[in-house]
């Protein structure tokens, strides 16, 4: 079975000091770092927003396009990464999944390359990863999320665990980093 790693958002307004942080949000750079060489297809999403959207009435200012907060994490190694999907590029649209990206299907780039699993993982666990996972899921992809690759933004505490519950409930496998093999 062809399988596929997705790194979702691990963007600087996401990591420590950005402008929407999630907490221990560079940790999970280390983990990724360490399994990108275990797959052939990488791909990476990014949030793209318009300065003015309506997703910045829920959320801070973050991940603007073509600025230094939507760049990726300094320490994330993208040499591997064969596509990025840019999402919540349109000011009405949240853009949650790596699936509504609108530079590029996800699920086209990915039937294309004859893939059938997909390995999740980024930020945020109870946001964007949960989003992705699910419509991976829902689109026929053998779904894995890996639990310490992902960082939660944990608006209320425990949306963390509430989220990995919910994709496990509906079908998404969850493994460590530990548990994939070479």
């Amino acid at each position: 079975m062809k399988r596929a790693l997705l790194i979702v958002d691990v963007q600087n307004d996401f990591c420590p000091g950005g402008a929407l942080a999630v907490k221990d949000g560079d940790k999970a750079v280390e983990v990724i770092n360490r399994l990108i060489p275990r797959f052939e297809v990488v791909v990476a999403s990014k949030d793209w927003h318009p300065a003015q959207s309506v997703h910045f009435d829920k959320w801070p200012v973050h991940c603007v396009a073509n600025t230094a907060g939507a760049d990726f994490h300094p320490l994330l190694q993208t040499g591997n990464i064969g596509q990025v999907f840019r999402k919540g590029t349109d000011n009405k649209d949240d853009g949650y999944s790596a699936f509504e990206a609108t530079n590029l299907s996800l699920a086209d780039y990915l039937r294309e390359r004859k893939v059938e699993e997909l390995y999740v993982c980024g930020l945020a666990t109870d946001y964007c990863v949960k989003a992705s996972a699910l419509d991976a899921l829902s689109l026929g992809f053998r779904t894995v999320v890996i639990t310490d690759a992902v960082a939660a933004v944990n608006a209320r505490p425990g949306d963390d665990i509430r989220a990995l519950e919910e994709m496990r409930n509906r079908g998404v496998a969850l493994v460590s980093a530990a548990e994939i093999p070479e």
